[in-house]
């Protein structure tokens, strides 16, 4: 048969799937492209599914990462402030242990005009005479003040043991009002005087002269505490208000005058001819 032209024969190879050269390398083609094509298609799914995956088991582990750190900066957060309420109980009971109920009482703000009085003349039972019909709860209230644990006070309520504790600052106020007309109560209150703990007068003439501490009555709950000038011979409330609140009974009505006699003025000549010229000025 004779030979057919190029062009029909890549006719009749496409047509009836001749093994024509032309029409083999075309067909060949098409399947290796179509090979290719779903090969890379498989390989971008499989990289595009394995990349989908890797971030999704990323983002399920790091927010459980995220939990762990939390949950340990928590963990160290408690045992930060357990630590912290420890040294501060520890602190609390090293200062119940060291200071006593007269030293914390005196230590306050507001009471810098209480000395603090022997717990042996507490003790005797002489120097307060009289005082348990003034004070109630007179027995609850001298153990409180002499650091004697009650075996009564669970049975106390609150009421009560409020009661208790204003109780004890009164008895040891009408207590510190006998004990600073001794001898070792005066030389407590002399320190006292000699740094200017109770203030000093206000007028210009005394030039910053210390004053003492006075009550108006012996007895609780009348009158409140007053300064007393050794110059001028007057008397003024204190400039702090807490100082102003105290009660007057706690130091008594004689405490200036023996405290005067005991310890006198050095330049008496010049208190006298400065209250003349002030009585006169006036």
């Amino acid at each position: 048969a004779p030979p057919v032209s190029h062009g029909g024969g890549v006719i009749a190879g496409t047509r009836h799937g001749s093994p024509h050269r032309g029409g083999g390398m075309l067909g060949g083609g098409v399947a290796d492209a179509a090979m290719n094509a779903m090969g890379m298609g498989m390989g971008m799914g499989m990289a595009m599914g394995g990349g989908k995956n890797l971030s999704s088991s990323k983002r399920d582990t790091e927010p459980e990462k995220l939990f762990d750190d939390d949950d340990d900066d928590v963990d160290d957060d408690e045992e930060e402030e357990e630590e912290e309420e420890e040294e501060d109980s520890s602190e609390i009971s090293a200062s119940d242990e060291d200071g006593s109920w007269i030293a914390w009482f005196c230590g306050l703000r507001g009471n810098e005009f209480f000395c603090e009085v022997d717990e042996d003349y507490i003790q005797d039972d002489f120097n307060l005479t009289g005082l348990n019909g003034l004070v109630p709860y007179y027995e609850y209230a001298l153990d409180m003040v002499l650091d004697v644990e009650m075996p009564m006070e669970e049975s106390l309520t609150e009421d009560q043991q409020e009661i208790v504790e204003s109780a004890a600052e009164m008895l040891y106020g009408l207590i510190h009002a006998r004990y600073i007309v001794t001898n070792r109560g005066m030389h407590a209150m002399y320190e006292k005087y000699r740094s200017a703990a109770f203030g000093r007068c206000p007028h210009v003439f005394c030039q910053g002269q210390p004053v003492l501490p006075v009550g108006l009555s012996d007895l609780p709950r009348n009158y409140t505490v007053n300064v007393f000038c050794p110059r001028c011979h007057g008397l003024f409330f204190p400039k702090s208000t807490r100082q102003a609140n105290i009660d007057g009974a706690y130091f008594g009505t004689t405490f200036p005058h023996l405290y005067l006699m005991t310890h006198p003025v050095s330049d008496i000549a010049e208190t006298i001819s400065f209250s003349l010229f002030h009585n006169c000025y006036i």
